[in-house]
């Protein structure tokens, strides 16, 4: 099974009863603790981070989602239906919290950074401030990310130790599952009223429901637990991971600069990874573990990006 664990202090000692001990011993016993716990060094929470999981806060326009220090694992159980090649489970430790956008990139926020639009819009990306960006090719979303940090330090709402980026694929799943073990955020089922897609083709038994057929505005289906939005269907998102086949596992992977050994394809390409699903898919594809390739400079409606914010 799937498990997710949040990273946190050694519990506190029960107290100092010990039957073992005379009375003799208990009073040394205690002030000696006494003295340890006076010289321990202090720890001093940084004032940006988050105290619990969901806990919002908006930076340079981009309202925002604590998502907490934890480990879980990543990819899908043997059993799940629909699974699919490359989602073999591996252990992850996320050694730092982050904060993830509540919402995916919106045209309005485009504009108000960058100026025009990336791409064209579509009969299916309709236009408008509340819509979800699309048609933005990878290096065009790190320019986002670039321009967004200065923005954020040039108003103080960012830290200069803090930095806006894509999230790498372990820290999109982690929070697409914010703390859960099923196939999607919601549970082991998924229908188009809890997010945009297929709705005739709903996930593992689920009710059939409508189709829009199109993106629809952010934040018009549920949230998940730690407030995100959107991380099942409306548009796919791209993380800052070259594809590999197999899972990164272990503490604070990030492949972003792993080029040499990314998974090639057939014609001998190499990509980065697009999560999350679209409104065109069924409910599979829009599984907390399912990922897909594509080619860093190509584009298309229905991929779109939403940013973290991540301590150097």
């Amino acid at each position: 099974m799937a498990k997710f664990e949040k990273i946190s202090a050694p519990p506190a000692h029960k107290g100092l009863r010990q039957p073992e001990l005379g009375s003799h011993m208990r009073i040394p016993l205690l002030i000696a603790c006494c003295v340890v716990a006076l010289h321990a060094p202090a720890v001093h929470a940084d004032p940006f981070a988050g105290s619990k999981a969901g806990d919002e806060r908006q930076v340079a326009g981009i309202k925002l989602c604590w998502c907490p220090a934890g480990r879980f694992t990543m990819g899908s159980p043997r059993g799940e239906p629909e699974r699919r090649p490359g989602e073999d489970q591996v252990e992850v430790t996320l050694t730092k919290g982050f904060w993830m956008a509540k919402y995916e990139a919106t045209q309005g926020q485009w504009k108000r950074v960058m100026g025009n639009l990336p791409g064209e819009l579509t009969a299916e990306l309709p236009e408008g401030d509340d819509y979800p960006v699309g048609n933005v090719n990878f290096a065009e979303t790190e320019a986002f990310c670039q321009k967004l940090t200065e923005l954020g330090r040039e108003s103080g709402e960012l830290p200069k130790d803090w930095v806006f980026r894509l999230p790498t694929e372990a820290r999109w799943e982690y929070a697409c599952r914010a703390g859960t073990t099923t196939a999607m955020s919601f549970g082991d089922k998924l229908s188009s009223r809890q997010a945009n897609f297929n709705g005739a083709k709903p996930y593992n038994g689920a009710e059939p429901g409508p189709s829009l057929n199109r993106a629809a505005k952010v934040g018009s289906y549920p949230a998940n637990p730690w407030g995100l939005h959107d991380m099942h269907g409306n548009t796919y998102e791209w993380c800052r991971d070259w594809y590999h086949r197999r899972l990164p596992g272990g503490k604070d992977p990030d492949l972003y600069s792993a080029k040499e050994s990314a998974t090639k394809s057939e014609h001998g390409d190499v990509s980065r990874v697009r999560r999350g699903g679209c409104w065109a898919d069924e409910g599979w594809p829009c599984r907390s573990a399912f990922r897909l390739r594509f080619e860093p400079e190509r584009r298309y409606d229905h991929i779109g990006f939403r940013v973290v914010a991540v301590e150097l």
